[in-house]
């Protein structure tokens, strides 16, 4: 199941295709919205984008875990993770209601 990969450029060549704007007008602007998107992440804001998801940062406690290779315990330490959750509209995009399986 390998696809292509989206990238930055990716992204600004379908923001010049659907709204004229400049080359580097359009690269500015995706960088922007990224800007603004890790920032309100870095200081522990929710980023809500309707029809898509919820980015939000968790912490996480540390704990005790296991080497699979040698069994042996390793104290793995506290640590923030970036979670993401997507909406119900995107889910039915993906995978429609009738095939989920976590309901």
């Amino acid at each position: 199941m390998a696809g292509k990969t989206i990238t930055r450029a990716d992204l600004s060549e379908s923001v010049y295709n659907a709204l004229g704007l400049s080359r580097n007008e359009s690269a500015q602007l995706v960088e922007s919205v990224l800007e603004h998107v890790s920032a309100a992440l870095t200081t522990g804001e929710k980023v809500k984008i309707s029809s898509f998801g919820t980015f939000s940062v968790r912490e996480k406690k540390g704990r005790v875990g296991r080497n699979p290779k040698t069994g042996e315990e390793a104290a793995i330490d506290p640590r923030r993770v970036l979670v993401f959750r997507p909406s119900h509209v995107l889910k039915d995009m993906i995978v429609p209601h009738s095939q989920r399986h976590d309901q």
